[in-house]
């Protein structure tokens, strides 16, 4: 899929959205690949942008495959799936518009989302929320520094804990913090 300036107007992107299209791509004359953006957007940290994209081109059938340690310093968006062999680890944000599988660990320094599954051979560690459409499921235990949500169901081989003043929602669409159920 290619995005161009007026798609983004289309859909209502922010000026500095734009803004930044038009700066980061002028050779392009306005049509950029959708994934080239969201590694663009991930190298920067740009998490509220990157969810826009994906909200609003939506997920893709591709999968990025690594045999071995997916390590970045940056965040990692991806449209589709993202399936590792090894572990999963970024100071930032791990986000795909489908499922997320690492044979090891996964491990963001601020929060995770797919909207599909995340499944971790190993524990899931997020220094904010960990969100999946569908499931959530760990070899070992389950951590968020913030809320963890799934759409269907939480496994763990070890313990599930969640931020303080924050919860575990499962096929909910309610939320209210801790301090709320006192």
């Amino acid at each position: 899929m290619k995005i161009s300036i007026s798609w983004l107007q289309e859909k209502n992107a922010c000026p500095a959205g734009i803004a930044w299209f038009q700066k980061k791509y002028p050779e392009q004359y306005g049509w950029v690949d959708y994934q080239s953006i969201l590694d663009d957007l991930g190298k920067e940290n740009k998490r509220e942008w990157a969810e826009w994209l994906l909200s609003n081109a939506g997920s893709t059938n591709d999968t990025l495959e690594i045999k071995g340690d997916l390590i970045l310093e940056h965040s990692i968006f991806f449209a589709g799936s993202i399936k590792v062999t090894g572990r999963i680890v970024t100071n930032y944000y791990i986000q795909a518009g489908r499922g997320i599988q690492a044979g090891g660990s996964i491990d963001a320094g601020r929060g995770i989302e797919a909207g599909w599954g995340i499944k971790a051979g190993e524990g899931i560690q997020a220094g904010g929320s960990i969100e999946a459409g569908w499931g959530i499921e760990a070899g070992w235990g389950i951590e968020a520094g913030g809320s963890i949500e799934a759409g269907r169901g939480i496994e763990a081989g070890g313990g599930i804990k969640a931020g303080e003043d924050y919860g575990i929602y499962v096929g909910l669409k309610i939320s209210y913090s801790a301090s709320e159920r006192k």
